[in-house]
């Protein structure tokens, strides 16, 4: 068995930037079921929303992630994250990011992008690779560790509790079960201190921004160790995904729009303005419902994204990723409207926490997409998301430090083995990719950006008979990567549409024809899941 002194699930900005807080305190161990640099990090291409300038201030950040937040933020954590923002971009830039910068009156400044929902411009940015180059830095920078451990190709299984293994102490987060991907072995670790930081759950959905370790892993495994699980029902769909048969998961940033594109419709229309004073530039979740509009009522496959009344030279040099990507598959942006859908790209809920991590299961945080901590709301804010993994991670790792340690009688729990039974290989993964398939077409069809309780409730009865077959599977076979993905994937699924459900109301992100007017009386609270 191997024991560290901390545990972070997921190599993301927040793990990363956890790791490197904690890493003079202790020994850490950083476990990601890919490559350390495969994140949804590492695609993220708007940037940082962050109070830099002195036309911005921390006011009107607070109030435009409030108002996009449609009444469920949590005030508090958004002043916050807002506020401690800017110390935790200086450490960045101290790791030796270089934001992009303009020329101004013969000096230098950071030049900052506008997004949806933003009254002023706040988005640093590296051209459209903000999210790479954030990862790059974090990852050189954790390499300088000696005492940090990357375990790359490793995916965690379930977490150890004391709950689970039927002590009568204290229930907390013991260890972790992890698979070792080149082995096929599962190893036990140990660790009083484990950070979910795994990221979101984009792949639930048949079309998707998100890369495809986005499988809602740690929801999933803090869930079935009895944390609690709070506003799955708000998954944010981005507005502008490429459409191409070719490429199904490309994100055309919103930082586009930000410089002037203009969405239009197959007849060359400017439709946001019947939607939104704001135009292009209204929140995610006014324009995703819009754009879904606009397709339904033309039977259309697409709407169109449109910069070309700016400059070629001014096109490549900001968006250099997109332009090469569109040029690739047949588009001239600079020439041409870009072709584009919605698609599912942030989840909002997630596990629940304080504005330092910690959840409801003592020993165990969760910081980034996998957390949800109040600042979001019913719909997330453009570029918040960076900002949020930033500072949360410097505070997990500040209350990690000074956290009360177990009991003596907990620290005595000697941790099981893993048994693996009398399982086989799996003889037919037809089977997992199936299930795979048809739980990301359902939860498309059913439970998309307009939902009905119909459709719900379809969603509902098949996910619990997928479910069923799916814990046979993985109690009878030998566990895989493709396996506990797929486990996971389900228990998120269901928890999106049981939340769903329990929200008869239109907020945010959740639009439903059945109640499309929102009911603050009955319904601005917390969606709340347990298993307690």
């Amino acid at each position: 068995m191997k024991e560290y002194d901390f545990v972070v699930i997921g190599s993301g900005i927040a793990g990363l930037s956890f790791a490197l807080k904690v890493a003079n305190h202790g020994s850490v161990a950083v476990i990601t079921k890919r490559k350390g640099a495969d994140t949804n990090t590492a695609w993220a291409q708007g940037g940082v929303a962050c109070v830099t300038s002195d036309e911005d201030s921390f006011e009107l950040h607070v109030c435009d992630t409030l108002e996009a937040g449609a009444g469920l933020c949590d005030e508090a954590t958004v002043r916050t994250i807002v506020m401690e923002g800017p110390n935790r971009i200086r450490e960045l830039m101290e790791f030796g990011l270089q934001f992009d910068e303009r020329e101004v009156s013969g000096h230098r400044e950071l030049d900052l992008g506008k997004e949806g929902g933003h009254s002023k411009r706040r988005v640093l940015h590296v051209r459209d690779v903000t999210g790479k180059e954030i990862e790059d830095t974090l990852l050189r920078e954790l390499g300088r560790q000696s005492n940090v451990e990357l375990f790359e190709n490793h995916m965690a299984v379930d977490l150890i509790t004391a709950g689970k293994l039927g002590f009568a102490t204290e229930d907390r987060c013991l260890g972790v079960y992890v698979l070792d991907e080149k082995t096929g072995e599962v190893e036990t670790i140990r660790s009083d201190r484990i950070v979910l930081a795994t990221g979101g759950c984009g792949k639930v959905y048949l079309y998707t921004t998100n890369p495809d370790i986005a499988t809602g892993d740690g929801v999933a495994m803090a869930w079935r160790a009895g944390a609690v699980i709070v506003n799955m029902e708000f998954i944010q769909f981005h507005p502008t995904c490429l459409f191409h048969a070719e490429v199904k998961s490309f994100l055309i940033s919103e930082a586009v729009r930000g410089e002037g594109g203009i969405l239009r419709n197959n007849r060359g229309e400017n439709f946001m303005k019947r939607y939104d004073p704001r135009g292009s530039l209204a929140s995610r979740d006014i324009v995703a419902r819009a754009i879904d509009a606009e397709i339904k009522r033309a039977g259309a496959q697409c709407v169109f994204l449109d910069i070309t009344h700016k400059s070629p030279e001014f096109i490549r040099e900001r968006f250099p990723h997109i332009y090469e990507t569109c040029q690739r598959f047949g588009i001239d942006m600079s020439k041409q409207p870009i072709p584009v859908v919605p698609a599912a790209h942030y989840q909002c809920g997630g596990i629940k926490t304080d504005v330092n991590g910690a959840t409801s299961l003592p020993g165990l945080y969760a910081i980034g997409e996998v957390a949800c901590t109040g600042l979001h709301g019913a719909n997330r804010l453009a570029s918040n998301s960076l900002l949020e993994g930033l500072v949360v991670a410097h505070r997990a790792a500040a209350a990690a430090g000074e956290a009360q340690r177990p009991s003596h009688l907990a620290r005595k729990i000697s941790l099981p083995e893993w048994q693996s039974g009398n399982v086989q290989d799996v003889d037919e993964l037809v089977v997992i990719y199936h299930n795979w398939d048809e739980i990301r077409r359902l939860m498309w069809d059913y439970v998309g950006i307009v939902r009905t309780d119909k459709r719900l409730q379809r969603a509902s009865a098949r996910l619990r008979n997928l479910q069923r077959e799916i814990r046979e599977f993985y109690w009878n076979f030998k566990v895989s990567v493709d396996l506990l993905e797929l486990r996971n994937l389900a228990t998120v699924a269901a928890l999106i549409v049981d939340s769903a459900l329990s929200r008869q109301e239109s907020r945010g992100l959740h639009y439903t024809l059945d109640y499309p007017e929102m009911k603050d009386r009955q319904f601005k609270h917390e969606t709340v899941l347990s298993l307690g």
